[in-house]
């Protein structure tokens, strides 16, 4: 199955974290590339798991995914990203 996704890398420390927004999966590493690496086999890891619980296409729609012909691409796009500082009042 091929699927679109966005992959997105945080340091943290000394440590690094992937994410991919579309299907709400997370993972880190050492390394930038071993934290995609190992959330590359996070997704795996878990589509075969809501394979076999026969799961994945209700997953997969309720992401954002049109299920059907290959490629999967998320019917949702990211369209803004900024940085803000916001003052947040709290009792």
């Amino acid at each position: 199955m091929q699927l679109h996704l966005t992959i997105q890398v945080w340091q943290k420390g000394q440590w690094y974290v992937a994410r991919c927004p579309e299907l709400d999966f997370v993972s880190h590493g050492p390394s930038p590339e071993k934290a995609r690496r190992n959330l590359l086999e996070v997704v795996q890891i878990q589509f075969e798991e809501m394979r076999t619980l026969g799961t994945l296409e209700d997953h997969l729609l309720e992401c954002g995914y049109v299920t059907g012909d290959a490629p999967l691409i998320p019917q949702t796009e990211m369209i803004s990203f900024e940085r803000s500082s916001i003052q947040v009042v709290y009792a």
